[in-house]
């Protein structure tokens, strides 16, 4: 039996196949949930071009909601030619009943325990359409993803682990909590630096959604990772400022950088997203203990929550500045499907737009409450042109050595050619 595990492309190939960031780590651990005797390969159409004539039994699909068009186009391909397809990942979670006019077979929720089943039933020929996980699965023993099946080389950040699943904030604008719950659930540390151990390189990104939600476990982890002596990155939440100790941990088993979401530089916002973690007037003095720990900050801020006006890209731009964000991610509020914040949004009858490839974050798919959505639009584009101007990077990082200093200056001119090129 064959099985082909695709990872749809955010843009249409084109046959030039220049490095891309992340490998698909999910569908790694996908392909090692798979039992002995299946052969499964894994196709990042990133990378590589798709054959829809590829002699395969069985196709399994992962998709984020503005990924959701593409992956229903690769799924009609294949089932046209009378190939089964089978979806999972958090769009087709949140909306079974219409991925199933596309696909044979949904997994609601995450794998394990799910996918092995769905295989057995296929070779039997009872197949049903829904594998939904009722229990949440221990990440206990979990096999190591295989990575094996991945074109390492073709990615910028080749070496991927995760430690931990799930988020206590669930603020109402995020997938996470819908999908992998509010529970924080972690794996065995001695686990995660075996896996960690037997990686090639010495750069690894940790993909948790807040590697610190659980302050124990991180200061164990941390620990582990110093005689590792690795550079590593990751996501936490703003409270990291607020334990030295475990700040300490983290520059010594060589965190390099974090991704923080502040989103907003209006508490009214914070409150009704549900991001109470968040106070406006403590952001200042934690990106400042945060910096002199040598941690570089990737600050995420969201545009076109009920409380923004005009006003707030020209205010939020100049706080990054000010505070010398090494790199900022600017976003459009998005009612991301399975999402509290769409529920909402529905039933105020607030959403314009229900073409998925739209929900990517840059583009403006419902009615703004504090201005329109052509100036939230112009608004964003502006954003990002302004913070990765010349002037801007020269002004944050300078010309004088620190820290990283070179990986930080290319990935700021990276992010300035994609915003020339995109916005």
């Amino acid at each position: 039996m064959k099985v082909l595990l695709i990872a749809p492309a955010w843009r249409k190939s084109t046959g030039n196949k220049t490095k891309t960031i992340f490998p698909p780590l999910h569908l790694a651990t996908v392909a090692a949930l798979t039992p002995p005797g299946v052969e499964v390969r894994i196709l990042d159409e990133s990378i590589e071009d798709i054959d829809f004539n590829a002699r395969v039994d069985l196709v399994g699909i992962t998709a984020l909601t503005a990924l959701a068009p593409r992956a229903y186009a690769i799924a009609d391909e294949f089932r046209a030619r009378g190939v089964p397809v089978v979806m999972g990942g958090m769009h087709a979670s949140a909306m079974p009943e219409e991925a199933l006019k596309h696909v044979d077979a949904v997994v609601v929720g995450e794998a394990e325990g799910q996918w092995p089943q769905l295989l057995e039933d296929f070779q039997a020929g009872r197949m049903k359409n829904v594998y939904r996980t009722e229990k949440r699965p221990s990440l206990a023993g979990l096999p190591v993803p295989r990575r094996d099946l991945l074109e390492l080389d073709r990615y910028l950040i080749p070496h991927t682990v995760q430690t931990t699943r799930g988020c206590p904030f669930a603020c109402s604008f995020c997938a996470v909590s819908q999908f992998f719950g509010r529970t924080f659930r972690h794996r065995p540390v001695e686990e995660v630096i075996r896996e960690v151990a037997s990686l090639p390189g010495r750069i690894v990104g940790f993909v948790d959604d807040n590697i610190i939600a659980s302050k124990k476990y991180a200061r164990e982890l941390f620990r582990s990772l110093i005689p590792l002596r690795i550079h590593w990155f990751s996501q936490g939440s703003l409270d990291l400022a607020d334990d030295e100790e475990l700040l300490g941990l983290a520059a010594k088993s060589g965190c390099v950088g974090m991704f923080i979401g502040f989103e907003s530089l209006v508490q009214q916002n914070l409150e009704k997203i549900g991001k109470r973690v968040n106070r406006v007037e403590r952001f200042r003095e934690a990106i400042k203990k945060i910096h002199r720990f040598g941690i570089a900050i990737e600050g995420a801020f969201i545009f076109g929550l009920d409380k923004d006006d005009p006003g707030v890209f020209k205010c939020t731009v100049n706080f990054a500045r000010r505070c010398r964000l090494e790199v900022a991610q600017f976003s459009i509020l998005t009612p991301l499907p399975g999402t509290k914040l769409y529920r909402e949004m529905q039933e105020q009858g607030r959403i314009t737009n229900r073409d998925w490839s739209q929900y990517n974050f840059a583009r403006v798919v419902y009615e703004p409450l504090s201005m329109s959505a052509e100036k939230l639009q112009r608004g964003f584009e502006w954003a990002w042109r302004k913070f990765y101007s010349y002037p801007s990077i020269l002004q944050r990082l300078g010309w004088w050595p620190r820290r990283h200093h070179g990986i930080l200056w290319a990935i700021n001119v990276q992010f300035r050619q994609r915003v020339w090129r995109y916005v």
